[in-house]
């Protein structure tokens, strides 16, 4: 594992960006993206696609600098929560998932409710977003899969 070190002040920096994409960047997009649709046929709306765009930037900056994600494999139904960190602080066995790694990479965009597959060792395997937060949770151990959320 390769240590990247970080100061004091670029951490308070990502904290700051953190805070302010979530208080200030998201609520100003989906008032742009409100106001995008109200201007007509959404497939040749430029302002809109800009804003949607715009907005799939934040939120995968957002997931970027800490995101908390259950995830349930789609073939067991076993539940995972995984805290996405980056690559110097990614330990798999105590749920932490570095940014960098394939899982990570393909749950940028997605939300709850969606499906991912990602290429493992083990073969291909798909996961449903069960929950997805962006505080600070600690990762519990792995279970399986109520019976009401199994049925949806």
């Amino acid at each position: 594992m390769n240590k990247i070190p970080m100061t004091v002040e670029g951490f308070n920096r990502l904290q700051e960006e953190l805070k302010r994409l979530k208080s200030t960047d998201r609520p100003a997009i989906i008032r742009a993206i409100a106001e995008a649709r109200t201007h007509g046929d959404l497939a040749e709306n430029a302002e809109y696609h800009a804003a949607r765009e715009r907005q799939s930037f934040i939120e995968g900056r957002v997931a970027e600098l800490g995101a908390t994600v259950t995830l349930a494999d789609e073939e067991t139904e076993e539940e995972q929560t995984f805290r996405i960190v980056g690559e110097d602080e990614a330990d798999i066995r105590n749920g932490r998932l570095s940014v960098t790694s394939p899982l990570a990479r393909a749950l940028i965009g997605k939300g709850e409710g969606d499906s991912v597959e990602v290429s493992t060792p083990r073969g291909n395997k798909s996961y449903e977003i069960v929950t997805m937060s962006f505080s600070p949770k600690p990762a519990p151990a792995a279970r399986k899969r109520g019976k009401a959320r199994a049925a949806r």
